[in-house]
């Protein structure tokens, strides 16, 4: 069985980033991007440290989940769903940060989530994922947590998780139904949990098209700021012939907008796409192809939907 990994939202819209005067000054912000797990791949933590000077110049750090991991599972644990102290506060960020009073905090990392046999519950995927938003705003409620998901079909992203999980099909599953595998109820208890702080979200399979803004909405780069690794998944899709295509085609243009970016992208990718590189074998006990098709119908309503939930600040392609 197989699933073609193809951009699930075809407008090529002129994509608004934020700047600081639009109301995000102020408090220290402390940005979570939690996964999600079989997603990201710790690109987005790798880019921004590669883009570090620039950074770290303009008041935002990035931390390595080295740096928060243990710190934040104790903390969580210790608190019991309570708000830290100012002074717990304090030790945390004196053990987390380099730098002496950043603006903004970039933590990448879906064990943030936890560990990826919290992906499917009974009651369908991330059951919990509103009880771990809450305790981690609540490890620093007096900065402004912000909260960065990527989604995923989830016909793939169980092929992806049980290789890595070690153990069966069926405890996987716990006891979940293929019918409750649905984004839409995870993402409305997210938004729930989460308060009115910002959320935000995009599809796994839209990401070679708006890496850049991804990065540069995590990292509060402006369109102006010097961007390293804006290509990353290009070159994955494309190889070292495409991407040649690609860079002389994108050549002398420093002026591009959004949108034309992405229609040279869409059109190098249609000459010059590494053969099945966005088809993925789906390998799950007592699926069929109709399985399959039912599921990827599914997450394709679920995204209609997400795209226009309030509070979700929703990345399109």
């Amino acid at each position: 069985m197989t699933v073609h990994e193809c951009w699930l939202i075809c407008a090529l819209d002129s994509f608004g980033l934020h700047d600081k005067k639009n109301g995000r000054a102020g408090r220290m912000q402390m940005v979570f991007h939690i996964g999600v797990h079989g997603t990201d791949g710790d690109r987005l933590l790798k880019t921004l440290l590669n883009n570090r000077d620039w950074l770290l110049g303009n008041g935002t750090e990035v931390v390595s989940p080295a740096r928060h991991r243990g710190l934040f599972d104790e903390a969580i644990m210790a608190l019991k769903g309570g708000a830290a102290t100012p002074e717990m506060q304090q030790i945390m960020l004196d053990a987390m940060l380099d730098s002496a009073a950043p603006q903004r905090v970039v933590m990448s990392s879906p064990l943030l989530l936890g560990s990826a046999g919290r992906a499917v519950g009974r009651e369908g995927l991330y059951p919990q994922i509103g009880a771990r938003v809450s305790a981690l705003a609540n490890l620093f409620p007096q900065t402004q947590a912000e909260f960065f998901v990527a989604i995923r079909n989830p016909a793939v992203l169980l092929s992806k998780l049980l290789p890595q999980m070690g153990c069966s099909y069926e405890a996987m599953m716990q006891g979940c139904a293929v019918r409750d595998l649905r984004w839409r109820d995870t993402i409305r208890r997210l938004v729930s949990a989460a308060q009115g702080r910002r959320v935000v979200v995009w599809c796994h399979e839209d990401v070679p098209m708006i890496w850049p803004e991804l990065l540069r909405l995590a990292g509060d780069m402006p369109p102006e700021a010097p961007l390293s690794g804006a290509l990353l998944y290009m070159q994955e899709l494309l190889g070292e012939a495409g991407m040649a295509r690609l860079r002389a085609a994108l050549a002398g243009r420093d002026q591009i907008t959004i949108a034309q970016r992405r229609r040279i992208c869409a059109a190098v990718l249609a000459d010059h796409i590494l053969p099945d590189a966005l088809d993925e074998d789906i390998a799950l006990p007592g699926w069929t192809q109709q399985t399959v098709d039912h599921v990827t119908d599914a997450y394709r309503a679920d995204v209609a939907e997400i795209a226009v939930l309030p509070g979700v600040e929703f990345v399109m392609p």
